[in-house]
Parts: structure tokens; sequence; C-alpha cells
């Protein structure tokens, strides 16, 4: 991101949802020369296809029903500065026809006008689609698509990136903490339990669960049992092609280690299996297996 901040180029970014496009995005214009320009974002698939034109590129007033008045679109509202499509998978072709245009010529043309302006604009450009299979079936135009991705930049899930996880943990709660939320930190327990998670949600799922925890919290230091509804949601995906339960093997959960996990959590077999990263079904079979004077001890 550093690297492509300063060219005046067109970028992609890809990645799975709430894996951090938008920030992606913005770190290029922090990093860049249009920092104190106008930052317009929109997500592209929130949009309704009778008004995605007139959103990026204005309308004439009279243009439609409903256009009491001449308006401005995105591209003009961001001149001199970024354009932030994210989701722009999702755009009609007809809308994707003129974007391309527009990005060709640095001309917009508003809806129901003759007249064009210039616009001055850097788009950023985001999406989680798998693109290549969307131009197979028509739905993506490939010359956009080129055209987009001048430089492409791809921003890996978050159970790619576990050594992110404490620090942005740590930053959630920090900027909690500035919003007049409580004063919290995390617990060596709490800290391996989010980096044994697989995170479906990325980015975005590891923020809502640090913040629930924060707040419905009783102490000072979160532990396990405040991160509950990831055990919920943990017990609801599948596993692993390599046979693992998140990232623990079944075969290296010792007795010893699972005696240590439940005197951590109080006999807790729910929070004892979410420690050692593998299902509380997981965790039966593997007591089940125990001799019977060591399940007596663990109880």
């Amino acid at each position: 991101m550093a690297r492509v901040a300063p060219l005046e180029v067109t970028v992609l970014v890809r990645g799975e949802t709430g894996s951090g496009k938008e920030i992606a995005a913005r770190l290029i214009v922090a990093l860049g020369r249009r920092t104190e320009a106008p930052f317009v974002a929109v997500n592209c698939a929130a949009l309704p296809d009778t008004l995605v034109e007139s959103e990026l590129f204005g309308h004439a007033r009279g243009s439609f029903s409903g256009a009491t008045d001449a308006r401005r679109g995105l591209f003009e509202e961001a001149h001199r500065g970024t354009l932030f499509l994210d989701e722009i998978g999702a755009l009609p072709l007809a809308a994707q026809a003129k974007l391309l245009r527009v990005l060709e010529e640095h001309r917009v043309r508003r809806v129901g006008e003759n007249r064009v302006t210039d616009v001055d604009v850097r788009v950023v450009a985001a999406t989680s689609l798998d693109i290549e299979a969307a131009i197979t079936r028509r739905e993506f135009r490939e010359d956009l698509y080129f055209r987009l991705s001048a430089l492409e930049l791809v921003v890996p899930p978050l159970r790619e990136r576990v050594d992110d996880i404490p620090l942005l943990a740590a930053h959630f709660l920090e900027r909690l903490e500035q919003k007049g939320g409580p004063r919290r930190t995390l617990s060596g327990e709490a800290l391996a339990l989010l980096t044994r998670y697989p995170f479906p949600g990325n980015v975005r799922e590891l923020k809502h669960a640090v913040e629930q925890a924060a707040v419905f919290g009783d102490g000072d230091e979160l532990g396990p049992t405040d991160f509950s509804s990831l055990w919920a949601r943990s017990q609801m995906l599948p596993a692993s092609d390599d046979g693992k339960a998140g990232r623990t093997a079944l075969e290296d959960v010792t007795p010893e280690k699972l005696e240590e996990a439940l005197k951590k959590t109080g006999g807790n077999r729910l929070e004892a299996a979410s420690l050692l990263g593998i299902s509380r079904s997981s965790l039966y079979r593997i007591l089940r297996r125990m001799p019977a004077s060591d399940l007596r001890e663990q109880n």
C-alpha cells in the first residue's frame, strides 16, 4: 500500500468481506498526494439499479421522475480527491460501460444533459467477487477489469494474519474507550482463544466480538468467558480439511493439556474446548478415550 499510494493510478483492492478493504483504501489515500482532498466512499451493492448512473454521474433537473433539482454525482463530489467504489462487482453492465468511459476520458456527463464536466479523481475500487468467474458468466466487463486493475492489491483474510489479531483487538478496545466505553484489557487466555478462532467474518467479526466482550464483561481484564458468542459460533463451523478443529489437531490434545485447560476454566468443558481450539463434541470424544481414573480427576 505504501508503494501504491504515491502513484496516480487506479487501484483494485480484492479480499473477502470484512477483511479491511476500505481501511486499505483509506491508508492508500493517507499515504498519497490527495490526503487533504475529499474521500468519497460508496457501496455499489447498495445502489438501486435505476439510480446508479444518477448517483455516480449526477443528473439534470427533470431528467427522470423525481428529479426536481439538478444534482452533482459522486465523481464531481470527489473532484481532486479519491472515489472509493466498494463492491464494484455489483454494478449493472450498463453502468459498467459508462464508468469505463469516465475512467478513460476523465469527464462525466450528467443524466439528461449534453454537456460534459472534467473531473480529476483517483478511483480505488474494491470487491469480494470472483471477478474472473463473473467475466466468464458475462456479468462483469473484462475491459473494465483491466482498466481498474492497473494496480491490484489482495487483502488476506484474518485467519491468514494471526499476528494481527492482538494488535487489532487492542486497537478496538482503545477506540471503544475513546468513545466513552469501559477500559478493558485482554488476558493471555482470551488472546489464545482469539488467535485459534478462524474468524469467517474477518476483521469486522473480531471488532464486534471485542466490543461486545468489553461492554458486557465485568472485570477489567477480559477472559475466555467473555467471548461466549464466539464459542457458540465455533460449534457451527466445519472442521478444516486436515482434520483440525480450529488451529489445534485433536491428536495434539494430550491429557495433560486437557487437564490444564479444565483447571484454567474451573472445570467448564465448553470453555476448555475453546481454549484448546477444538469443538465441544471433540472434547467429549477425548474424554471418552481417557481412563476412568483420569476422567474422575477432571470432574
